[in-house]
């Protein structure tokens, strides 16, 4: 297996300047990654502020042929008709000024939404946006079920790859059914795409009996390696996604990754080892996307709530958890705010049930 190229550099956690996007650290970033010899840039219509930085620090710096562009289109936004989905297309066209995309993807497809893709013809739309030559490969990204993505890729067999959320904390678990999945794509003979390896920066900072298993065999390895490792090891991945946010990321991700060695047999039980006490981990599974946020009716900063009520749950660490909630709300909601709408669990990828982990946050820390 070649394991050349493997990562991506996911445009999803860029680095922030105050509240926007740092652009000359992004340039910087782009600058390291493009001349390790890496290519694949995933951003979505959905990604605040990513497809303009994109263009800033990539699109008009380097030539067109030096690097593949993946961006998404999202059904799922609340209030979106037809019109204004198939619109996002263009919008994102014009916001990346790329010309065309080498990789489309109909974004976080689950239960909740797909019937939204084909209710607007999206499947159709896309293909022809591949007729025009304005896409080169479509495909899908994929939170739910096994038994709906074997009827998806059966039903859609033409798709060229497919986006799995997949990481070493995942790959057993049975609702985020990682391994599952993986399988039913490889059976379809589709090439995946991978997103979340790190768990949205949870496995770069695993619990500290994770981390002494880790650095009794190689001290010196960063804990994104070995999650990211992980991911790479696998037959029939495309691309690795890293949602690096500082260039201190992006050379840790490039140290491991621009001579990948995959996981020998004795990381691999160093893996199985931290799988089993992640399984027992109280932790609420937050990958801090942020979906959830733009609904909110009470602007609750849910992700950072979240992120408080961990210090609690995994380590007992209720004093410092209290002072991140206390940043969480400055300007927000309170977690006690909360009405009941749902509105957050409709678009949640990881399909937690948020209302309750609010409630419990709020008989914490209110």
């Amino acid at each position: 297996m070649d394991y050349a190229n493997k990562l991506g550099f996911g445009l999803m956690r860029l680095p922030k300047k105050g509240l926007s996007t740092d652009i000359e650290q992004t340039k910087q970033m782009v600058d390291l990654f493009l001349e390790a010899g890496f290519t694949y840039f995933d951003t979505a219509f959905v990604y605040p502020g990513s497809e303009a930085a994109t263009r800033a620090a990539l699109v008009d710096r380097h030539p067109r042929e030096s690097f593949t562009l993946a961006t998404k289109m999202n059904a799922g936004i609340p209030g979106f008709g037809e019109k204004r989905v198939k619109g996002e297309f263009e919008t994102s066209l014009k916001r990346t000024g790329a010309g065309y995309f080498d990789y489309y993807l109909l974004h976080a497809l689950s239960r909740n939404n797909v019937k939204k893709y084909e209710k607007f013809g999206i499947w159709d739309f896309v293909r022809k946006k591949k007729a025009q030559g304005l896409v080169k490969n479509y495909g899908f990204s994929f939170h739910d079920r096994p038994e709906l993505l074997d009827r998806l890729l059966t039903e859609h067999p033409d798709v060229d790859f497919v986006q799995l959320q997949i990481n070493y904390a995942d790959w057993e678990d049975g609702k985020t059914a990682s391994r599952a999945n993986y399988e039913v794509a490889r059976r379809h003979g589709k090439p995946v795409v991978i997103m979340e390896p790190v768990k949205g920066g949870k496995l770069a900072d695993p619990p500290e009996e994770v981390k002494a298993l880790m650095k009794a065999y190689a001290p010196d390895a960063s804990f994104a390696s070995w999650a990211i490792r992980f991911a790479a090891s696998l037959e029939g991945v495309l691309t690795v996604l890293s949602g690096m946010s500082n260039v201190e990321q992006m050379r840790d991700n490039l140290s491991f990754m621009t001579d990948l060695t995959p996981l020998n047999g004795e990381e691999q039980a160093v893996i199985r080892q931290a799988q089993v006490i992640l399984a027992k981990s109280a932790a609420v599974p937050c990958t801090a996307c942020g979906y959830c946020l733009e609904g909110c009716p009470k602007q609750i900063a849910i992700p950072q709530v979240f992120e408080a009520l961990n210090k609690h749950l995994v380590s007992g660490q209720t004093a410092e958890g209290a002072a991140l909630y206390e940043q969480a709300v400055t300007g927000h909601g309170k977690a006690g705010e909360c009405i009941g709408c749902k509105k957050c669990e409709a678009v949640c990828p990881q399909q937690l049930p948020v209302t309750e982990h609010l409630k419990q946050a709020a008989e914490l820390f209110e």
